[in-house]
């Protein structure tokens, strides 16, 4: 699941294949407009949250967010890989690699000094982000009824978080996702975003696949399982009024305030 962690390295993978080459080619099939021009050097690639983002010299800016189906793939420039091309979204072709990226439903070129990602608040996986600015953004952009379990996943307070560190950085902190955000104090509000930013941060280079806890995750996924710290059942319930989303946790040690 492509959360703040799997953009970071999926950016970090690609930069050094292709950031400051000239491109050979650039396709993108359901995009319509000018596109990057071969010729045009790859002045930039980066992360900001769940969205990766690459900056030609030509002043335009690729904006992907992978959202459940996507993902990206670099092969030598050699190497067999067209035969799949048809599920391509973007391919970026250099002298001696192609970066595809497949299935993504959420992709945008435009002017670099227009891309869309203003709104979104503290990068988790960025470096130092100002807490303090978190927490007032997730005051100030929620009512105070709303469950916390919301407000974290909501990248207008802070980008990165997805399902699985929503789950996890509220069990580590045991809260109650149910819980409204007017009923949790600073300190915890606090507490809650740091420890969703140390659990991204031990994914950010790590091989292999993602994990929280040792062995895997505590509570996401694990649904009628017993509690590594507690032994009760691990819950499973629906969040988000437009766009519902699995939230995991046990309600034997996750509390209300």
């Amino acid at each position: 699941m492509p959360e703040g962690d799997t953009i970071f390295r999926a950016a970090a993978r690609l930069r050094p294949a292709i950031e400051g080459c000239p491109l050979v080619r650039f396709t993108a099939p359901r995009l319509s407009g000018e596109l990057p021009q071969p010729g045009e050097i790859v002045d930039a690639v980066r992360s900001h949250g769940k969205h990766l983002l690459i900056d030609f010299s030509g002043g335009q800016t690729l904006r992907v967010h992978l959202r459940m189906t996507g993902s990206w793939h670099l092969y030598r420039a050699t190497s067999d890989w067209r035969r799949r091309e048809r599920a391509a979204r973007v391919v970026i072709e250099v002298a001696d690699w192609v970066a595809v990226c497949r299935s993504a439903p959420d992709i945008q070129l435009t002017p670099t000094d227009r891309v869309s990602v203003g709104h979104l608040g503290p990068d988790l996986c960025g470096p130092d982000p100002d807490f303090a600015e978190i927490c007032e953004r997730a005051r100030r952009l929620s009512d105070g009824d709303r469950p916390i379990g919301e407000v974290v996943m909501d990248q207008r307070v802070a980008c990165g978080i997805g399902n699985v560190f929503k789950a996890e950085a509220l069990h580590s902190v045991a809260l109650d996702p149910t819980t409204p955000v007017s009923r949790v104090g600073d300190e915890t509000l606090s507490a809650l975003f740091e420890e969703a930013r140390r659990l991204l941060a031990m994914n950010l280079e790590r091989p292999g696949a993602r994990v929280t806890v040792p062995g895997g995750y505590a509570v996401y996924g694990r649904a009628d399982e017993p509690c590594p710290r507690c032994s009760h059942t691990v819950r499973r319930i629906v969040q988000g009024g437009d766009q519902p989303r699995s939230t995991y946790f046990c309600p034997g040690c996750q509390v209300r305030p």
